[in-house]
């Protein structure tokens, strides 16, 4: 398991970044069955952070690149819902951090990146 850092760390398709401060405009997302999906998948393989009280995921209106963790207490873990070929779980300490799904340039636009 690999330890999110000061660094930008990555999960397949997600970047997690510590960041100071979260910006203005928030609205709170709330979990699924008892997790927080970070990155919805077609096949079912989503990105998910076991929700805690101490851990709250936020996002901006209208953007679906990108959502805001808080980890209050102890650290939480990012795990990827496959059984084979997974992504590695990543600890996130407890902090700020900007959680970005990337993008992709084709000639009709930005696209999610595929994972």
């Amino acid at each position: 398991m690999k330890t999110v850092t000061e660094r930008p760390s990555f999960q397949g398709d997600l970047m997690i970044q510590r960041i100071e401060a979260l910006p203005e405009g928030l609205t709170e997302l709330h979990p699924e069955a008892g997790s927080y999906v970070v990155a919805h998948s077609e096949t079912g393989h989503h990105h998910v952070i076991e929700a805690r009280p101490t851990t709250k995921l936020y996002g901006l209106p209208e953007e679906i690149y990108e959502c805001f963790l808080v980890v209050s207490d102890q650290p939480v873990t990012l795990d990827h819902m496959r059984s084979h070929d997974t992504h590695e779980t990543l600890e996130i300490p407890p902090g700020n951090y900007r959680i970005r799904r990337q993008r992709e340039y084709t000639p009709e636009g930005y696209r999610r990146a595929a994972d």
